[in-house]
């Protein structure tokens, strides 16, 4: 099965990650890339709804831009 949170297929097109590609060819706005993501999905996971209740998928996809975020910035303070 698909792993729609940290590896969806529709993003590993070409040989690279989405997200490898992005970082390669934002420089400095990958930081902000991410931030404007977890804000994203943070902000619509209440409307974007399966059987009724909101989407946890949404909130597990902040997290994972969070984490990245997280990661980005302790790789730059080394």
């Amino acid at each position: 099965m698909s792993d729609m949170v940290n590896h969806p297929p529709h993003y590993n097109q070409g040989g690279i990650e989405c997200i490898t590609y992005l970082k390669d060819n934002l420089g400095e706005g990958f930081t902000y890339y991410l931030e404007g993501n977890v804000k994203k999905y943070l902000h619509r996971w209440r409307y974007k709804t399966t059987d009724g209740s909101p989407s946890v998928e949404d909130l597990k996809k902040a997290q994972w831009y969070l984490n990245a975020l997280i990661e980005n910035q302790e790789s730059l303070q080394r």
